[in-house]
């Protein structure tokens, strides 16, 4: 098989690594980077620890208008699709990139593959929902990592060519947290943004992360959120998006924070090397809040809705508007029910069960 992969942002570089190192192995891969995420601590450092290879093309687009952004990869993929005739294209998650490969695929009638199909949080304010339910509605095989994907497809229309394989980043967490545990992280390899604050770490800490637009598109919710981590009982790791430092910029001038270290994107083996050392995590990220709950971290999630209900069972991730007082009353009261743990997830070999489908139908 001949297959193009469109990536653009971090969490979609993690599962390609899981993938492409199955795909590889007996088929062509064409490896598109369109830049969404073009910073070195978002972009340069997962393809260097992971060992994903390196892109066959980088597509520059890098930040825009949501208009503008997926116009250009459109363009572009276009253009690489004409020229490379892939077999299949694949497409990963809920991004402005994941929508643009699969429409230009579409639209040429290329084979879309979408993983991570079924996903829904029935908000369609956010622009992930949007770019999700539309990316499933036009993909020829539908890779969904749980049951509650597949009825969510089910429940639009979509039968055919659906498979539940289970999740990629469960591949990726397994196959990387042993990497991780090896290398020895300590907290002296964060770079900080900011001051470094006199709360110390050693003696337990957690880890927070804020990027989605409707926590980000403007400065009072951000105010809030930092307010609530800033009275924590715990000091908060917070590696700061450059969406959220854009704002932060702005407000770290009117108030000295003393109990959030503010520091710069770490790549993901150090990241996992938080995650599972964390007491807690506070975040506002779909990927972030699913490895909690495979780590068994105690999750706060600063949403409405969340796309992964299983993990809101047993209390292992809750939900949390943002204001100060919800986040500091979920951080501080809620605990897990270790009983009510299951692997929602399956055991780390959805790539292979996804290439495997692959191969049955292209071949």
């Amino acid at each position: 098989m001949k297959i193009m992969t469109v990536v653009g942002a971090r969490p979609q570089f993690i599962k390609a690594a899981a993938v492409s190192r199955v795909l590889r192995k007996e088929n062509t891969e064409i490896l598109v980077h369109t830049g969404q995420h073009y910073d070195e601590n978002m972009s340069n450092i997962f393809f260097e620890e992971l060992d994903i290879p390196k892109p066959d093309f980088n597509l520059g687009v890098g930040s825009a208008s949501h208009g503008k952004q997926t116009g250009e990869m459109l363009i572009k993929i276009e253009e690489l699709l004409l020229s490379e005739k892939p077999d299949a294209m694949l497409v990963y998650g809920d991004t402005n990139s994941t929508l643009a490969g699969a429409l230009a695929a579409s639209k040429l009638h290329v084979p879309v593959a979408h993983v991570e199909a079924g996903l829904r949080s029935y908000n369609k304010l956010m622009p992930e929902e949007q770019n999700r339910v539309l990316t499933d509605h036009i993909s020829s095989m539908l890779f969904c990592p749980t049951v509650a994907a597949v009825n969510n497809l089910k429940n639009e229309g979509i039968e055919d060519n659906v498979y539940n394989v289970g999740d990629v980043m469960c591949d990726a967490l397994y196959f990387y947290k042993a990497a991780a545990e090896k290398r020895h992280y300590n907290f002296s390899e964060l770079k900080y943004i900011y001051d470094k604050p006199e709360s110390s770490l050693e003696n337990g800490y957690y880890l927070a992360t804020i990027h989605r637009a409707e926590n980000t598109d403007g400065p009072e919710k951000v105010k809030n959120i930092l307010s609530a981590l800033e009275n924590l009982d715990f000091p908060v790791i917070f590696p700061v998006h450059p969406r959220t430092r854009t704002i932060i910029n702005t407000i770290i001038e009117q108030s000295k924070y003393k109990n959030i270290h503010f520091v710069e994107p770490v790549g993901y083996l150090y990241m996992i090397f938080l995650e599972y050392n964390a007491k807690k995590i506070i975040t506002d990220s779909g990927g972030l809040q699913k490895e909690a709950y495979l780590l068994k971290v105690p999750c706060v999630t600063v949403r409405e809705q969340t796309e992964w209900v299983e993990t809101l069972m047993g209390s292992w991730n809750v939900l949390a508007h943002a204001e100060t007082e919800d986040i500091i009353n979920k951080a501080a009261n809620t605990k897990p029910d270790p009983l009510m743990w299951k692997d929602y997830y399956g055991g780390g070999n959805a790539a292979e069960k996804i290439c495997g489908t692959l191969a049955s139908i292209l071949k």
